[in-house]
């Protein structure tokens, strides 16, 4: 993605990794009928989708968003980060070049103002500490790190069930607070200036009990970051189905809906958490579901 520049805010993707898994076991559900539909409008060059969902594959793209606003430098999300003891063989013990392509960017970790997490699940707080002689440490050294306030109360009760989570908790959240970095918020903080004309969340609760949506407005086309309301393209038209990670699926539902409806009537330029190609783009009403346009590169 090329940075995108919307009035006073201008918006950089950091890449971190394309993870494929079986469709299925993320959105059991799926039928050969919402292929077909998808494909319409979505047509990855990979083969990533076939016309049965049994043999079909999502791809999560899984990367950060920085913004740039009025002299600011904001972090959205972090990705899985490297080093880090995962039971999901998947992003175990990562050795990516994250730091590179934030590098790549234009950015240095020291540059980093402000880290916005818009929900406390390991792919997307796991670069706000790295490994430094044996210690996790804040990569953004002079960063404050936001993290609302139900997620981390949820989180630091070891609830069952989360064990991937947990574990991300453990070694990416307590050494930020333990550094005196963090700051527990509410779900509608205001992290900069004022709605409207600033940067500030959103409750979006159900993928996680204390999910938010980023939202960034400066002097020019309004940008929603959703985080996982929305994990792939698949889901706009089936919002429906629980997705395998969600909380609370009948919430996570309901919320998807909410946003994308959101996300029509007011026009927003979207920055999906996983979506590939560029990412960016906008949802559009599509008979009883949604559809996306990318934003061309």
């Amino acid at each position: 993605m090329q940075p995108i520049k919307l009035g006073r805010m201008t918006v950089h993707k950091v890449h971190e990794m394309d993870s494929p898994t079986p469709l299925l076991a993320q959105l059991p559900g799926v039928t050969a009928g919402d292929l077909a539909r998808l494909k319409g409008w979505y047509r990855p060059d990979d083969g990533e989708l076939t016309d049965d969902p049994a043999t079909s594959h999502m791809t999560f793209g899984i990367h950060s968003f920085v913004i740039e606003v009025d002299g600011q430098t904001i972090m959205v999300d972090t990705c899985c980060g490297n080093h880090k003891n995962r039971g999901l063989p998947e992003v175990h013990q990562l050795d990516t070049d994250y730091l590179g392509n934030l590098a790549r960017a234009g950015f240095a970790p020291a540059d980093i103002d402000l880290v916005m997490c818009t929900h406390l699940h390991f792919d997307h707080v796991g670069w706000n500490t790295r490994l430094d002689n044996g210690k996790w440490v804040p990569t953004f050294p002079n960063a404050k790190y936001l993290f609302g306030q139900r997620d981390y109360d949820y989180f630091l009760g070891n609830p069952a069930g989360e064990d991937f989570h947990n574990e991300a908790f453990l070694d990416s959240i307590v050494p930020v607070m333990d550094a005196g970095q963090g700051i527990l918020v509410d779900e509608d903080h205001v992290a900069h200036r004022q709605i409207g004309d600033g940067v500030w969340l959103e409750a979006a609760f159900g993928h996680s009990p204390g999910c938010c949506t980023v939202h960034g407005q400066a002097g020019g086309e309004a940008a929603i970051f959703w985080g996982d309301v929305i994990h792939h393209p698949v889901q706009m038209i089936r919002y429906d189905l629980p997705f395998a990670f969600d909380a609370d699926p009948a919430a996570a539902s309901l919320t998807r809906q909410r946003v994308m409806n959101k996300a029509v009537d007011e026009d927003l330029l979207c920055f999906p958490a996983h979506f590939r190609l560029n990412s960016v783009g906008k949802v559009r009403a599509d008979g009883d579901a949604f559809r996306y346009d990318w934003v061309a590169e």
